[in-house]
């Protein structure tokens, strides 16, 4: 299989791990980002036992392990810090077999990237254009437009994904959810537990991430667009008043580390996957709200299987596009709904009546049913 050649578009922590996936199996790869460097937004992600089953496959289950902090106790609280329920880090372990874990994207994003041969990421690379059929990508570099041939093409282009647009010109844009999201990492060495705190219409959750550094993030529901002059304040209006440890996190944080995002996902579900010899995965694919944590694992679970589906070389890449589809799409956009009805109940939900409905039937489900209910979206195994 050594002439046998994929090109990955877009080097976030989907495209590395698909070009890997690929790569370990036989595949030469080359990956095309449009960045100058190679980066990943400083903010932290949690990584759950799907993901770190997948990278497990990818061979990077151990140093991911090295790096990241396994999950502490934790679970979901009122503004007020009073427990809405309790998840325990090693009963999630004994439920799903692993831990998941805390680590910043900067540090999964170079294990990923230092896995790869030399030479495979080319940055500073502007795709502008697709053809599914030849396959070739068509892109510009150092004031000159070229065109690179292949026997498969990924499109891990991200949420506002321009193979998508090129390939699917009718499907609609994503969609605002309708919140607005903080994000930063900050100093911090105390014990810290991986909660979510949810108020009206609010949501704060934090993430130890290892090496005295902590995740935090923050959503609020807002108008799209929305931008302060001073975002660090405009998170302390909203939650300087909560339960502690927030307002000492907030504190603790330098106005320049806060990134806000509006969160928008892709409320049209792609009819499929694939067109021709390219596929997509990750956000291009099946972009969804963070709010069950599992957008980046998705993403590693799309790498994983289409690694495996592709084993076999361009032999049969038709069926093997098919069964990456068919094994793909039903469960990722499962995911992604369940990820916008968690938003609506959890962090948009706003009615009093409601509000106080929810949390008292949080604090009565047993922990064991809570854990069952993660389990759901986190227990997955890789293609054999």
């Amino acid at each position: 299989m050594d002439d046998t050649h994929a090109v990955v578009v877009g080097a976030g922590i989907g495209g590395l791990a698909a070009a890997l996936a690929l790569h370990r199996r036989g595949w030469r790869v080359t990956v095309l980002e449009r960045a100058a460097r190679p980066r990943e937004l400083g903010t932290g992600l949690t990584l759950m036992t799907n993901a770190l089953r997948g990278l497990d496959a990818l061979g990077l289950g151990d140093a991911v392990r090295r790096d990241g902090t396994p999950d502490t106790p934790g679970g979901l609280r009122a503004s007020s810090g009073r427990w809405l329920s309790r998840v325990d880090g090693a009963d999630l372990e004994r439920t799903l077999g692993t831990s998941a874990l805390g680590i910043h994207r900067t540090a999964l994003h170079r294990l990923l990237r230092h896995a790869l041969p030399t030479g495979v990421l080319r940055t500073g690379v502007d795709v502008v254009d697709v053809d599914a059929d030849t396959p070739s990508v068509t892109y510009r570099a150092d004031d000159s437009v070229h065109d690179l041939a292949a026997d498969l093409v990924v499109g891990a282009d991200g949420l506002n994904s321009l193979l998508r647009r090129r390939l699917w010109p009718t499907l609609p844009p994503p969609a605002y959810s309708g919140s607005t999201a903080w994000r930063a990492v900050v100093s911090w060495s105390a014990p810290v537990a991986t909660a979510v705190t949810w108020g009206a219409g609010r949501e704060f959750g934090t993430v130890p991430l290892g090496d005295g550094r902590l995740y935090w993030y923050a959503a609020d529901i807002a108008p799209p667009g929305g931008r302060a002059p001073d975002e660090l304040a405009a998170v302390r209006d909203r939650f300087g008043d909560w339960h502690d440890p927030i307002p000492a996190l907030l504190a603790a944080t330098p106005p320049e580390a806060v990134l806000r995002t509006d969160l928008l996902h892709l409320a049209t579900p792609l009819p499929t996957y694939v067109r021709g010899r390219v596929a997509l995965l990750g956000d291009a694919a099946h972009a969804m709200t963070p709010h069950l944590g599992q957008g980046a694992c998705q993403a590693i679970e799309d790498a994983v299987v289409l690694g495996a589906a592709c084993a076999d070389g361009p032999a049969d890449l038709a069926g093997a596009l098919a069964a990456y589809d068919r094994q793909r799409r039903p469960r990722s956009q499962a995911v992604a709904r369940a990820a916008l009805r968690t938003a609506r109940y959890g962090q948009q939900l706003r009615n009093p009546v409601a509000l106080a409905l929810r949390d008292t039937v949080l604090r009565l489900t047993p922990s064991r049913a809570a854990l069952r209910g993660m389990a759901r979206y986190a227990d997955w195994q890789p293609p054999a």
